[in-house]
């Protein structure tokens, strides 16, 4: 599968986000995304899922080195000694040695950025997970983890679809040769499917919505696409991306439905951590 590189980090442009699966389904779920060709699963501590996961990786039957792993470390717990603590306690859970990329989850303006850059690379150099870096970071708090990062930050996850305008998050990755994954890459509620661009482009390729969805994300420079599904059946639909291209003209169709949705994700929020879901 295609990958992102990303300071050494090697990512699939295509993974399996799990976020909501749970117990036998989650681990169902992992188990079959291997089956079909994933190689890239992302999980964090906040969804409560760990242990399912990696037991799906047990029993899908790939070789450990071959699968891209990915674990979030939840706001609270991002302050000095907190957040090694959370990765030790994450790697027990996964039953695995080690990450191959380990996440702040979310940006804590209780807790000084500096500790939890600090705690972040200290992880890394203590062979906790092979690379670092951040999620729900705005181009500001990008600029100042950079400032305060001994090893690269090779990721910043976002929520990212046509609907959304991550522009200015995106160009902010690219220019320090970081990859931004999406989460919720095909959009929440499936008005992006509907839209005229997708349809047409859909029709044209013989392709699913979803499946042009996912191709716009891969096309695009350093971005990598992790949708979660509940239905085994949907896995290999949402992987058989990769036998066309969207072309330059559908690219700019799609992109061209952020702007006009006027949303644009690049401002510094303080978030209702409550009602805080991926």
């Amino acid at each position: 599968m295609k990958t992102v590189s990303a300071h050494g980090a090697n990512i699939p442009v295509l993974g399996l986000g799990t976020w909501t699966l749970k117990g036998d389904d989650c681990v169902e779920m992992v188990r079959a995304a291997l089956d079909a060709g994933y190689r890239h699963i992302d999980t964090a501590i906040m969804y409560d899922n760990e242990e399912a996961v990696g037991e799906g990786i047990s029993a899908g039957g790939v070789a450990r080195d071959d699968i891209f792993l990915t674990s979030k470390v939840w706001y609270t717990d991002i302050g000095a000694g907190a957040l090694e603590r959370a990765a030790e306690a994450s790697l027990k859970r996964l039953g695995v040695d080690h990450l191959d990329l380990l996440l702040i989850h979310w940006p804590n303006p209780q807790i000084p950025l500096a500790d939890s850059i600090a705690a972040l690379n200290r992880v890394k150099k203590q062979g906790l997970t092979r690379h670092i870096g951040v999620s729900n970071f705005t181009t500001r708090l990008l600029d100042e983890a950079w400032a305060l990062t001994d090893e690269p930050l090779v990721c910043n996850q976002v929520e990212y679809h046509p609907m959304l305008d991550q522009s200015k998050v995106h160009a902010a990755c690219r220019a320090r040769g970081m990859a931004m994954t999406s989460y919720c890459p095909l959009g929440r509620g499936g008005d992006v499917f509907e839209a005229a661009p997708v349809a047409a482009a859909a029709e044209a390729h013989g392709k699913s919505p979803a499946q042009i969805v996912l191709r716009w994300h891969v096309q695009q420079d350093g971005v990598v696409a992790i949708p979660r599904t509940s239905k085994p059946s949907r896995l290999p639909q949402n992987a058989d991306i990769f036998d066309f291209e969207l072309t330059d003209a559908e690219m700019a169709a799609i992109s061209a439905l952020r702007s006009a949705n006027h949303r644009i994700c690049d401002y510094d929020f303080s978030p209702d951590w409550d009602s805080v879901a991926a």
